[in-house]
């Protein structure tokens, strides 16, 4: 084989696995014995690869979910990216309440929506206060899918809209993640990230 193949392929694997561990971190989660399957499995050639690309593959299977974050969002508009981080927020629904946990397998209110915006490509403060304080105000009745709402004065806690007066988010102790309607609490504003 030629020099110039072996770092043809392991650029080629690299684009392979990064364009779909985008499109898997975007998939909803699954559940059972498929969920510990890796994603790249499916980038590997038919043919067994020669001792350097199996290296490159190995080294592309520990890497693939941070750069498919980059390249997820490198080219996202803002619109793009909060729908990414709604398709996440929904995602979590069912998933349990636990006040500071910020995921994968249990959130409180900033901890979903930061996790959120993080699988976006978005980086965002940690705590409900702090997220007050990002992007552009909104009024309510402006409201788009992925603006963040907020409740309470002071803010405390902090849903992400879904549409058709309706949010997503950890409420409280006992209660999973879920959709409710955005009057079910006192409003007291919203940002667009």
């Amino acid at each position: 084989m030629p020099e110039h193949k072996p770092a043809l392929l392991r650029s080629t694997l690299v684009a392979a696995t990064a364009a779909a561990a985008a499109f898997f971190s975007l998939a909803p989660a699954s559940t059972g014995a498929d969920a510990e399957a890796p994603a790249v499995t499916a980038a590997a050639p038919a043919a067994a690869p020669a001792a350097p690309v199996e290296a490159a593959v190995r080294t592309v299977a520990f890497t693939a979910p941070a750069q498919a974050v980059e390249a997820a969002s490198a080219g996202l508009s803002p619109a793009a990216k909060r729908a990414s981080a709604l398709s996440t927020a929904l995602a979590q629904v069912g998933k349990p309440y636990r006040y500071g946990a910020s995921g994968p397998s249990a959130f409180d209110c900033s901890g979903l929506t930061s996790f959120a915006f993080k699988q976006a490509g978005v980086s965002i403060p940690r705590t409900s206060r702090a997220q007050s304080g990002v992007g552009t105000p909104v009024s309510k009745g402006s409201l788009q899918p992925g603006d963040l709402v907020f409740f309470y004065k002071p803010v405390s806690h902090v849903a992400m809209y879904i549409g058709n007066g309706q949010v997503v988010h950890a409420s409280t102790s006992g209660q999973p993640v879920k959709i409710s309607s955005l009057n079910a609490m006192p409003f007291s504003g919203a940002r667009r990230v």
